[in-house]
């Protein structure tokens, strides 16, 4: 069977195209994975962002100067020489941005498996990590498509408030949310709430998204871009999640020493991403990227697995609850529409409103 993938143009993040290739035999061990479904969110334009600094190019391999951005979504196992796999099954994890995927399952647990594919075992293993879906305490059949949209990006915004809460938010009083309107901001809003209601929650958004925003309920403030200096100048830390360098540097020259912390995340603004994180002449603290997988493994390593998804989960059930009819779930069939999706995303086309999934 013919596989379809979608190659980004490495070095221009704008151009993308559908390529065939046909796969080889299924090496011992392995599984093959059909894709059924996954979400693309501003967090997969991340992954292409920063895709050489981190590694993410390395996950699903392409020819050279090309590269598969990852997604996070549902397979099932269309052929085994795994002899705990079965045909039929399904799972939950890192996939490409097409239609199948070989994986050589280890640690094998009732609840999920971790693809010892030689390729991907230098990065984290958060992201190695897939949950058998027969026996995954996180999975619920009716809310697949919120898993797909917000669970990768709501649990960077649990491990964020968990890290700020454990240096006491760094003294501040208020945190500011850049991209405001994105489904990790959100996830941090809701977290912040939930967890740190002492902290003032203000979220940074365009113009146009600002009546969204603040129909979310999440945020105590919500602020335009151009209204920056509206922000009251009280100790604040800030989480930016758009990668907009010329915003970044309007925040702490604003806030100058009222900034506390610079905490960067993710990186919406693709146009405007240039000198984030090289920028050592700004005022205030200097901005920190916020790495996800190693809090996660500092997490679990710190409560333990059960205790920390305990925490997690709690905190999820509270998210979908506070999120609950604000983002429309819109589905497109075809791999095809998942390169335009990526496209658009990229050239910031996409309603902040819809929570797009793609079934391959």
């Amino acid at each position: 069977m013919t596989v379809q993938q979608v190659h980004v143009r490495r070095d221009d993040l704008s151009k993308a195209e559908m390529a065939s290739i046909e796969p080889g035999p299924l090496a011992d061990g392995a599984v093959r994975l059909a894709v059924e479904s996954f979400s693309v969110t501003s967090n997969n334009i991340t992954y292409a962002v920063v895709g050489e600094m981190v590694g993410y190019w390395n996950f699903f391999p392409a020819p050279s100067g090309l590269g598969i951005v990852p997604m996070w979504g549902h397979a099932r196992v269309i052929e085994s020489k795994c002899p705990d796999i079965a045909v039929g099954e399904r799972v939950y994890g890192y996939l490409p941005m097409g239609t199948q995927l070989d994986v050589i399952p280890g640690k094998i647990s009732a609840s999920g498996f971790t693809d010892m594919t030689d390729y991907r075992q230098p990065m984290s293993p958060i992201y190695n990590q897939y949950a058998r879906l027969a026996a995954d305490p996180e999975h619920d059949p009716a809310h697949e498509a919120e898993r797909m949209i917000f669970g990768p990006l709501f649990k960077t915004g649990f491990l964020i408030e968990y890290f700020m809460r454990g240096q006491d938010w760094f003294g501040a009083s208020q945190v500011i949310l850049t991209s405001a309107s994105s489904k990790t901001a959100m996830g941090l809003a809701s977290v912040a709430r939930q967890n740190s209601p002492g902290i003032k929650r203000i979220g940074l958004t365009s113009a146009g998204n600002v009546d969204f925003v603040k129909g979310t309920g999440l945020y105590d403030e919500v602020v335009a871009y151009g209204d920056l200096g509206s922000i009251a100048k009280a100790p604040s830390v800030s989480v930016d999640f758009a990668g907009n360098a010329g915003l970044l540097r309007q925040i702490h020259e604003y806030l100058g020493d009222s900034l506390k912390y610079s905490c960067l995340v993710g990186v919406t603004h693709i146009d405007e991403r240039g000198g984030i994180g090289s920028q050592t002449d700004l005022p205030g603290p200097p901005p920190t990227l916020f790495f996800a997988p190693d809090h996660a493994v500092a997490l679990f390593k710190e409560l333990g697995p059960q205790e920390a998804g305990k925490r997690m989960a709690a905190a999820w059930h509270g998210f979908l609850s506070s999120v609950a009819g604000s983002v429309a779930v819109e589905r497109h069939h075809g791999l095809e529409a998942a390169r335009q999706t990526y496209l658009d995303m990229v050239g910031g086309q996409v309603d902040p409103a819809k929570g797009i999934v793609i079934e391959p």
